[in-house]
């Protein structure tokens, strides 16, 4: 009876591997994807409530993957807008950290009135 419960744990083990390898070579890369979610292999493009799931990297879908719109600098706002280099995206705009008055240095970080930003700081030099 052992033997048996033995050899039923080590082939439900070895399909679960068989699984998740599977889910890893169909996901490629997990940048910007839930572990979770890339196990599983489920693409939001067929399940776009999959994208408000706790542990998501992102409530939007963008080309099968769960993105934040808001954040994210490839998909700025809307999908496929690309900030440039040097900017950042915050609420949903891409922003020059180091110029901006209401994002200097990083999202939401504004300076005072009076104050500008200058290399992404607030009143570095005037």
């Amino acid at each position: 009876m052992r033997w048996l419960k033995l050899i039923m744990l080590l082939a439900m083990i070895i399909l679960i591997l068989v699984e998740v390898e599977a889910a890893e070579e169909e996901a490629g890369s997990l940048r910007g994807v839930s572990r979770f979610l890339a196990q599983r292999s489920i693409k939001c493009n067929k399940y776009p409530k999959i994208c408000r799931a706790k542990g998501s990297s992102g409530p939007n879908c963008c080309k099968k993957r769960c993105v934040n719109v808001g954040t994210d600098r490839v998909n700025c706002g809307r999908c496929g807008h690309k900030c440039k280099f040097s900017e950042i995206c915050c609420k949903g705009k891409c922003v020059n950290p180091f110029t901006h008055k209401k994002h200097c240095g990083g999202c939401g970080n504004k300076c005072g009135q009076g104050t500008k930003c200058s290399f992404g700081l607030c009143s570095y030099a005037n």
